[in-house]
């Protein structure tokens, strides 16, 4: 039976969560939640990817994302934009991404990832 490692753990969730060599992500918004959706997903981006590195992972390593928008119509092609900058064409992972009513007015983009390790 393999042991499960949680980071960052607080009385509501972890924040990361390793099991059988897989890596889950919880979901992460912006620290600077002042940015329009491809700013927002800039930072949530670059938080990834310390988030991954603090137990051995990279963005290379993603299997899937899920990804939760304020609006879609207004702040898909921002989020897009970040992504597409971002991520390594040879290692795109399955996605999906939908709207929905988020924490706060302004949080616009929600992301949560799976990640081999």
């Amino acid at each position: 039976m393999s042991d499960i490692q949680r980071y960052q753990s607080t009385a509501r969730l972890s924040r990361l969560v390793v099991h059988n060599s897989v890596v889950y992500v919880a979901g992460i918004t912006a620290t600077d939640r002042s940015g329009d959706a491809q700013a927002q997903t800039a930072d949530i981006l670059a938080k990834l990817d310390g988030l991954l590195a603090s137990v051995g992972s990279n963005k290379s390593r993603i299997l899937s994302a899920q990804i939760w928008l304020q609006d879609i119509v207004r702040d898909f092609a921002g989020l897009n934009a970040a992504w597409e900058a971002w991520i390594p064409g040879d290692a795109v992972p399955t996605r999906a991404t939908c709207e929905a009513k988020l924490a706060g007015p302004e949080i616009r983009v929600e992301i949560i990832i799976t990640a081999a390790l």
